[in-house]
Formats: C-alpha cells, structure tokens, sequence
C-alpha cells in the first residue's frame, strides 16, 4: 500500500508503548461509515459486498468468523492512544505495546480469566478478517487488500495463565488514517453500548450528523450503511425498538412519515446560555495540564457540565475550565 509521505504528520518511530490514561476514546472515519464489522452474535463467515456511490467494499471473514463490532473495541483502543500521542506531540508506530488489563478497563470489559480468553478470540478475527476497498484514508485512494490488524502477539503471561502484555501491527490502511487524523471523538458511553445494532447505529449517527442539530435518513439506507443481515421489516422493528428504549449517548431518535428515522441532538445549548468563548492561551495551558486528550473534546465536555450544572454565571470562563481540568485530571 501508498506509504504516507514523507514529513506528513507526526513523527514515527519503531514501536509505540500505550501508557495514555483517559484517552478520549477515537474512531476512524472509514469504518464508522461503511460496514466493515458483523453485527452477528454467532460466527459469520459470509463474505460482505457492499457499495455505496464510488465506494466498494469487500469483506472476507476467516473460518472463524468476521470481526465483530465488539472485536471493533481493540482498534478503537489503539486508534485513541495513538491520538493522544499525536496530539502530545509525541512519535507513533503502526507497532503497539499495550496492557491488556488496561485494554479491558478502557473498553468496559471486565477482567476475569474469560474476558482474557475472549480478548483473544477477537485479536483472531481481526487478523483473519480480509477487506478489499477503495476507501480513502489521508487523501489516498488505493484499491487494495488487507487485514484489520496485520499481526499480535502475547509477549507474556501470569503464572495465573492470564496475558499481561500485548503487541499489536495496524494496517497501514488504518495507520494512514491515523496520520492524517481522519477520526472522530466518541462519547465514552459508546462501550456501555451492548447491543450491536446500537453501536453501529451510534457511529453512523455521530459520523453523518456531526455538528448539525439532526441527521434525517430512510430506513432503507440505515439499514444498508449499517451492514444488517437481518430482512428490512425485522431491521424496522429493531430500529423501533432503539426509539423505546432510548439508549443512544447525545442523541435522540424518532420516526418520521415516509419510513424515515430522525437522529437529534440531545442537550443542544440555547445562544443565551453559551459559555463564554475561550482565549487560545487557556486551550493551550490546558494541553499542558492533559496531555495527550483531545483539547477540543475536553472544552466540549466542559461546556457539557456547565450547562447540566444550571449554566452557573462565570466570573472567568478560563479560570473556570482550568480548575475544572484540574479536577478532572486529579481523578484520573
């Protein structure tokens, strides 16, 4: 595949230690808009077709299955580190070192001996799931195949049998992406998500609405983006059963005349309640005190409070988002 070129994005080095604590959960914007994860309890070895206007895509599973949303958890984890370095400043690898005990803690799993085990079964999917495509990744468009992850290894183990470290190869397809910061922040709810149909419907939602106050689509083509196997009227009904229950972090959803679905956003901040706008220097005092976190996410997550608090009046806004970044990174 097209390397990225040369002085494009952070410097690289030959492996990349994941040691960012509270890392603003990241996900690549090729993933989150074209169905590459089955949405399957059980192991799905049907092989993917999938277009949409210019773009293919091909998904190949192993005998043990296509990787699963859940399986998705693992490359969001290293997409989010590798973020927060970039972000610090710091040199990044396709080649990961991380703690697979950190891995489970940052992705809401638990951590007994079957969550390891599991751990496992979702690094072989995600080596033997193939994708062949045309997606760009940092203004690149190549047709090509390739893994998820092109390879892992369990450096070590506890006497207890657990594994302890892990080392894990992006594809440089996912690695570009990196580099060229084609991702997007997602609410740390996303991983209390169970369901796979209410993940998937999540990143599509958070990639097509963006900052729009809501994202209006046919069933039709929900049930398209999303990847479904399911016939269109169990796919209704299922959608259905998501505006009930409500679930969805920052959004809202209700159905519309004509087989559509609305996506709103939750907890949109009337003009006359808005924080007062930050000085460039206070974002920049505020890096120092996080490295390694989405400075942007951060003042989002802050104006969030604010407004869920009853809009407090500020004597200053930048003091007000430094001790609160202050506090916030006392407990973490």
């Amino acid at each position: 595949m097209q390397q990225p070129s040369v002085g494009v994005g952070p410097p690289t080095a030959d492996f990349f230690v994941c040691d960012f604590f509270g890392a603003s959960p990241k996900n690549d914007l090729g993933t989150m808009e074209h169905p590459i994860f089955s949405l399957s309890t059980r192991p799905d070895r049907r092989i993917l077709s999938y277009t949409h206007n210019d773009t293919f895509v091909e998904v190949t599973p192993s005998v043990k299955g296509r990787a699963t949303i859940h399986d998705k958890d693992i490359l969001i984890y290293c997409v989010s580190q590798l973020m927060a370095a970039v972000n610090a400043g710091k040199p990044i690898s396709r080649v990961l070192h991380l703690k697979a005990h950190d891995l489970l803690m940052a992705t809401h799993r638990d951590t007994s001996g079957d969550a390891y085990a599991r751990l496992r079964e979702a690094f072989e999917r995600l080596s033997g799931t193939r994708i062949t495509t045309n997606i760009t990744t940092g203004g690149v468009e190549t047709t090509s195949g390739f893994g998820l992850i092109e390879a892992w290894e369990i450096v070590r183990r506890a006497r207890a049998g657990r594994m302890i470290n892990l080392t894990v190869t992006l594809s440089e397809w996912l690695f570009r992406a990196v580099l060229d910061k084609s991702v997007l922040t997602l609410n740390r709810d996303y991983f209390r998500l169970r369901k796979p149909l209410e993940r998937r419907v999540y990143e599509l939602v958070r990639k097509h609405c963006g900052r729009q106050a809501e994202w209006v689509v046919s069933v039709s083509v929900l049930h398209k983006k999303a990847g479904s196997a399911a016939p269109l009227r169990v796919f209704r009904a299922a959608v259905r059963r998501m505006i009930q229950d409500g679930n969805l972090p920052d959004y809202q959803m209700s159905e519309r005349a004509g087989d559509l679905i609305c996506f709103g956003r939750i907890a949109v901040i009337e003009p006359s309640l808005r924080a007062p706008v930050l000085m460039t220097q206070t974002l920049e005092t505020a890096r120092a005190l996080a490295p390694g976190d989405d400075i942007y996410a951060l003042e989002a997550e802050w104006r969030q409070w604010w407004a869920e608090t009853g809009a407090p009046k500020l004597g200053s806004a930048d003091k007000a988002f430094l001790g609160w970044v202050h506090a916030r990174q006392a407990r973490s």
